[in-house]
């Protein structure tokens, strides 16, 4: 088992390794389907989208031009696991026209181990240090949605950059909605004698983490396209907001020194 500290020898080494691995990973990623969209459209698993033009971290033309109207060129999604980032950010990449990253799927295509793997031979703090160097490359990206994991937004500085780079959507549900979406998954959270009690404690512990994202969304008892529509109409106030702050410092800027409404 390597150790928990990237400082290590054997972690540091490890580490070089998934950050060399990483960009040819993302290529592909870029262009897999999620296995939730595919279930939820009939599809078979490993089903990919059709290649864009040109540079695979780069959508088409049309997609990158002002052909296409939308609120944000990059947003990212964070919130408790079960809570829905996967299926909703698809779907929300889909509605906006931009590439979809899920993290966690990203880390194991690079280490090619699962989650509960890579905590168990190599260590949290080995997954931790590859999810901080995911979210900086992730945050260098355009015209994207990105998943996050359940804990990365909860990490001071991967949560820096994240609300640096853009927008951050925490979607939301009952601990109980999250048990139910989640019981027969092989999360390491869920091998516990109370995993609801687990949940429901952890999930109070992280709220006042997760209330510093931009967007707040519930999940709960809806279907996605309605959190979807609702993600969208929320992002156009978002940005709206931020045109009208930045042109109010433009005014302020020039000599209009009149207050704020």
């Amino acid at each position: 088992m390597l150790s928990d500290t990237p400082g290590h020898p054997a972690g540091a080494a490890a580490l070089a390794a998934f950050r060399a691995g990483l960009e040819p990973a993302l290529g592909a990623h870029l262009l897999e389907v999620p296995a939730e969209a595919l279930s939820a459209a009939g599809l078979p698993e490993g089903a990919s989208v059709t290649p864009p033009a040109g540079d695979s971290l780069t959508l088409s033309p049309m997609f990158s031009s002002g052909l296409i109207e939308r609120p944000v060129s990059w947003v990212a999604l964070a919130g408790f696991m079960g809570t829905g980032k996967s299926r909703i950010g698809w779907e929300l990449s889909r509605a906006l026209a931009l590439h979809f990253v899920d993290t966690d799927k990203l880390i194991t295509r690079v280490v090619g181990k699962t989650i509960p793997e890579v905590f168990a031979q190599e260590g949290e703090g080995y997954f931790r240090a590859c999810e901080h160097e995911v979210v900086h490359r992730v945050t260098r990206l355009e015209h994207a949605v990105i998943s996050l994991g359940g804990g990365t937004f909860i990490q001071e500085d991967n949560r820096r950059q994240l609300l640096e780079r853009g927008p951050v959507v925490v979607l939301w549900a009952t601990p109980e909605t999250v048990y139910q979406r989640t019981k027969h998954s092989d999360r390491p959270l869920l091998r516990v004698e109370d995993p609801l009690s687990t949940i429901r404690s952890m999930m109070n512990e992280r709220e006042p983490v997760y209330r510093q994202g931009t967007i707040h969304v519930h999940s709960d008892g809806r279907p996605s396209e309605e959190i979807v529509e609702e993600i969208i109409e929320r992002l156009w106030a978002w940005a709206d907001a931020q045109h009208a702050w930045a042109a109010q410092g433009e005014g302020t800027a020039g000599g209009d020194h009149r207050a704020a409404d």
